[in-house]
Parts: structure tokens; C-alpha cells; sequence
């Protein structure tokens, strides 16, 4: 018995600094670039082959105390990795969403995106101011686009006004000029997170057509004072990102959880899920909460057709004629 405990806490002694070698290799390779990379492989490999050394031989202060040096001259250099707004960013997410008081009860928001797409990366690129009474807003939706596993989903909200336009919020990494996606660098402040605000047009038929990903719409049962509130917060974490530039995080500050959080501070309904996590069955948590049209009277499976989004062509439409085709599942 005592010689299977000692083997467990070895094992477990060993698999410890197995994963903090592996998380300060990652971060190695996600910040430094080559050929400085390779020089800090080389010396974390052979701190490794120290550490090893000194496990064969029992000597376990030995390996404690040089993996807490190791930790420590990580943990300086990595709390020094600090976010920022001056790099060269791609065009789609050059501009985050700000905002200011306007005349009387207007809200003047700034850097709407209005891209009309030909690609998944080929854009006619336009930027606009748009004045907005919050007093006027008629609706929520949460708009969920898939790209490949159906558990993750890319998760926009979008607001629509009485006179029938549609401003969509999307929380999304700043990548820079030839950067792509990586989840997995989403752990190791690969990018900068951006609020963007777009209308319909230029961001829902980007991800139906232009990226043929697999889009839903569905609307969400809000009080008019949750709605205001709801938007106003979205403005006011848009003017916090331009003040202090945060990062993106794969599981704690992504497209999903950051809306959470702000839904969170609007409605005492809202709890944690794992569906937030796994957005890809945020209907499934919407539904149970009850904020879904005919929640508990219709079945999920015909409320998620109902919420399929076809790919429309949008040459000759304007941005209310679009919006209200989008809708067209709902009206049935």
C-alpha cells in the first residue's frame, strides 16, 4: 500500500511539471517569434532534462526549486504581455464600436460597419455614424452562426429600432493582417478582443454567403427597459475597449460569454450554463429560460427550423428590406 501511494504522488508530482513545461511552451510559441522561439525552446527543453535528472535521483527540492525559478521568470515576463490598439489590423475589425451622448435622448454610436461582401475576405469597405433613441428599440435577437462543430457557435445580438434598421454587436479577435484563428492561441493572448457593430447586411450575409456557414435568428422575449439597458451596456463596453484594450480569451471572453455577462447585468434570470459555454446549444438554454416564442408550446426542433436563415442574394436591397427577410421563418 505505502509503495502505491508513493507511485501516485509521483505520478502526480510528475504529470505537474509535465503541464506547466507544455503551457510555457505554448505560450512560447504563440508570443516570441522565430528564431528567438527556438533559443527558448532549446532552454526550457534543457531545464526539462535538469528536472529529470534531478526526479531519477530523488532529489525533489531540487526539482521544486528550479521549477519555481522557471515560474517566476515566466510569470514576470508573461504579466508584462499587455494588450494593445496600435497594431495592423485587418480591415473588418479595424474600428471597434464607440459611442457619445447626442442631441436630446439620441445616442450617437460610432464605427458602424456596413462591408458589402464578395468573398469571404473581399469587401467594399464603409464605415458610417448612425443617431439612435434607445426609447425606440422594438427588439432582441440572438443571431448564431456555426462554422464547423455544431457545439461552438459564433454568437452576434442584434437590436432593431422602430423605423425597421437592425444594428448587430459581435465580439470577436482583432486579428492583424495575415493572422488566423487559432482556439487554441485563444488561451495565450494570441489577439485582442474588438466589439463590433454592423448591420444586418454586411454581417449576416457575410457568414450565410459569403463564408457559407450555417446561420439561425432567433428572437428573444426583453422588457423595453431590458432592451435600453441591454444597448446601452453594449455601447459602454465598446467605449471601455477603446479606453483599455483587453484580450480575447478562448473560454472566459469570447463571443458568448462576453453578451452573457451583459445580459447578466440587465435580467436576475440569467445564471451560468454550460450551454454558454458550448454555445452552439444556446437555444436549447434559451428555450428552458423561457424567452424563446412559443417556448414550451412548440418543441425546440421546430423552433430551431424555424430559425434557419437562408442564403439570399442582397444586390438591390436595402438594409430594412434585408433585415426583414431574415425574419420571414417568425411571421408564419
Amino acid at each position: 500500500m505505502g509503495r502505491a501511494v508513493r507511485l501516485c504522488g509521483r505520478t502526480v508530482r510528475f504529470t505537474l511539471l509535465l503541464c506547466l513545461a507544455l503551457w510555457i511552451g505554448l505560450s512560447l510559441h504563440f508570443q516570441i517569434a522565430a528564431p528567438l522561439v527556438y533559443l527558448l525552446y532549446t532552454a526550457l527543453a534543457l531545464c526539462c532534462l535538469v528536472a529529470a535528472r534531478f526526479i531519477l535521483r530523488g532529489q525533489w527540492g531540487r526539482v521544486w526549486g528550479l521549477s519555481a525559478t522557471v515560474l517566476l521568470i515566466w510569470s514576470m515576463w508573461w504579466m508584462n504581455i499587455a494588450p494593445r490598439q496600435d497594431r495592423n489590423w485587418m480591415a473588418e475589425v479595424a474600428r471597434g464600436v464607440t459611442s457619445e451622448q447626442g442631441v436630446g435622448d439620441l445616442v450617437r454610436v460610432r464605427n458602424v460597419r456596413s462591408f458589402r461582401w464578395s468573398g469571404p475576405t473581399e469587401a467594399v469597405e464603409e464605415w458610417y455614424d448612425l443617431d439612435l433613441d434607445p426609447a425606440t428599440l422594438r427588439s432582441v435577437d440572438i443571431i448564431m452562426s456555426i462554422w464547423d462543430s455544431p457545439e461552438i457557435a459564433h454568437t452576434l445580438v442584434s437590436f432593431g429600432f422602430a423605423d425597421g434598421r437592425h444594428i448587430v454587436f459581435s465580439g470577436e479577435i482583432r486579428k492583424e493582417v495575415g493572422e488566423e484563428f487559432s482556439t487554441l492561441g485563444g488561451f495565450f493572448k494570441k489577439y485582442e478582443l474588438v466589439l463590433i457593430a454592423a448591420d444586418e447586411r454586411d454581417i449576416v450575409h457575410l457568414r450565410t454567403d459569403a463564408r457559407g456557414e450555417t446561420v439561425s435568428l432567433y428572437p428573444v422575449a426583453m422588457s423595453a427597459a431590458q432592451r435600453s439597458a441591454l444597448f446601452l451596456a453594449f455601447l459602454d463596453y465598446g467605449n471601455a475597449l477603446a479606453q483599455e484594450p483587453r484580450w480575447y480569451h478562448t473560454l472566459w471572453t469570447n463571443c458568448t460569454t462576453m453578451p452573457y455577462r451583459l445580459v447578466r447585468g440587465v435580467s436576475d434570470r440569467v445564471v451560468f450554463d454550460p450551454r454558454v459555454i458550448l454555445s452552439g446549444r444556446l437555444p436549447g438554454y434559451l428555450y428552458d429560460l423561457g424567452v424563446l416564442p412559443d417556448a414550451g408550446a412548440v418543441p425546440l426542433e421546430v423552433l430551431k427550423k424555424r430559425a434557419e436563415v437562408p442564403r439570399r442574394a442582397v444586390t438591390g436591397l436595402s438594409g430594412v428590406e434585408y433585415s426583414r427577410m431574415l425574419r420571414e421563418g417568425w411571421q408564419e
